[in-house]
């Protein structure tokens, strides 16, 4: 199927991403995703977007793909290859239970008719049945980052790329910051099929972080809390973050992409932005008996965070 050439930006969203080694994956995936890897980058997230783009303004519109994804967003770190599968059907069910719960029934209505969302319910309920234990590689927040992502990752691992940056890749050329072809910018558009020099469109900011690592930050971090707070979305969104982890190879890397947020927010408030120090240094001052310190750190991060969510309001 042809895919929608458009100039807009990749959507407001950023992703928690983990990558698994080729180790992690039985076989004969384990055999594909080997393949896939050594033919070199192939689409990024901005072609998934305009696949996706262009079954929802179909009539009628696709709201689920028929058909499983068979990408990746592929990494090589210390001589080990990691992948992370799209699974764009999977992640379009989710997505589709979400708006369910977010949008009113007539504006539901006029998005997803009906009729489209009775098959991609029954389609669900059948993939659930038949993949009991299936599960996500990407998780996707619009707008905004939750408080609890950042939680699985230090200072110290954030990456931050200006854009304008040059950056050479053997090969296929991208966009700095996501040569693994995972970020805004990364699109067949962005290519070149020889060696050479590619100029960022858009600053790339992103966290990374081994899997043990962001394990044992989230497990710390939810027994704080757990402590000191009252129940709630925060405290359970971590514990549900935790058990997400949980599914994975425990040699994987796990990746928090500011991914087309970059273009809600100035670039000079993205070089500023410390959010996960900020998270880090609430929960140390929960955990040595300073709530008024903790509040303070919370309320300003939340107000940063929530004067960038205003924006899907902004005509």
């Amino acid at each position: 199927m042809p895919t929608l050439r458009t100039s807009v930006h990749p959507p407001y969203a950023a992703y928690l991403r983990v990558y698994e080694p080729l180790a992690a994956f039985a076989e004969p995936e384990r055999s594909y995703w080997q393949s896939y890897a050594a033919e070199g980058p192939r689409l990024g997230a901005v072609d998934e977007h305009r696949a996706r783009l262009a079954d929802l303004t179909a009539v009628p519109p696709l709201a689920v793909p028929e058909q499983e994804s068979r990408d990746a967003f592929v990494h090589e770190a210390d001589g080990v290859l990691y992948l992370c599968p799209w699974r764009t059907r999977l992640r379009s069910w989710l997505a589709l239970s979400e708006l369910t719960d977010e949008l009113p029934p007539s504006l539901l209505d006029a998005v997803v008719p009906p009729v489209v969302r009775a098959q991609a319910e029954s389609d669900w309920d059948r993939w659930r049945a038949q993949h009991p234990d299936g599960r996500p590689w990407i998780l996707t927040s619009t707008w905004s980052i939750p408080v609890r992502w950042f939680l699985l990752f230090a200072e110290e691992e954030r990456e931050y790329i200006p854009a304008g940056t040059e950056t050479e890749v053997e090969g296929v050329v991208e966009a700095p910051g996501h040569e693994d072809g995972d970020g805004p910018g990364s699109s067949a558009d962005a290519r070149e099929e020889s060696t050479g020099v590619k100029r960022s469109s858009a600053p790339v900011l992103r966290y990374r972080t081994p899997m043990a690592q962001a394990r044992r930050r989230v497990a710390r971090g939810f027994r704080v809390l757990r402590e000191t707070l009252d129940a709630g979305p925060l405290v359970d969104g971590v514990e549900e973050v935790g058990r997400w982890l949980e599914e994975f190879h425990p040699r994987s890397l796990v990746e928090l992409d500011y991914g087309g947020l970059v273009h809600a927010i100035p670039e000079q408030r993205l070089v500023a932005d410390r959010s996960a120090e900020e998270v880090a240094e609430g929960v140390a001052a929960l955990r040595e008996g300073d709530p008024v310190r903790a509040g303070r750190y919370y309320r300003a991060l939340t107000e940063r965070w929530r004067r960038v969510q205003e924006l899907q309001f902004a005509n």
